[in-house]
């Protein structure tokens, strides 16, 4: 297996203790356990009825980029926090070993890492949905890398 952010990529199973309880994430993700702790924007969701949360609150939504750890790349809020729209569209995939596949260019777009809402399991990379393109959804974004100048 390749390696990935400078791990060897087994980091190894992150525990859930509940819906929207894992620990483990509560350093590097926003998601529906810990996305309401001081939420102070006037606009958010209801988060009152989410069961087995990790922390308590009852309004919860996006959050700054940067409240998390980076990865080993640097790069911040990778999990959580929205669903990042992916450039191709969901497709099966292939037994061999493929290097930056693309699917259809025209359809629902692929969509991964979970967000600020979602339970513990949806909080991971390997996790894709797809969404129509032409509709928004207040936990659908994408994210933004900028390269520093060198001095």
């Amino acid at each position: 297996m390749g390696s990935q952010a400078g791990t060897s990529g087994a980091s190894g199973a992150i525990e859930i203790v509940g819906e929207r309880n894992a620990p483990a994430l509560d350093s590097i993700a926003w998601y529906g356990g810990n996305s309401g702790v001081k939420f102070d924007l006037d606009k958010g969701a209801d988060s009152s009825k989410w069961e087995e949360k990790q922390y308590a609150h009852v309004k919860a939504g996006t959050r700054k980029v940067s409240g998390k750890s980076a990865n080993e790349w640097g790069l911040y809020d990778m999990l959580g926090n929205v669903w990042e729209w992916c450039a191709d569209s969901m497709r099966d995939y292939e037994a061999a070993s493929v290097v930056d596949p693309v699917g259809a260019s025209i359809g629902s777009r692929a969509i991964r890492g979970g967000s600020w809402s979602n339970n513990a399991r949806f909080v991971r990379c390997a996790c894709r949905s797809q969404y129509s393109p032409q509709n928004g959804y207040i936990n659908l974004g994408f994210r933004l890398v900028r390269v520093q100048d060198q001095p």
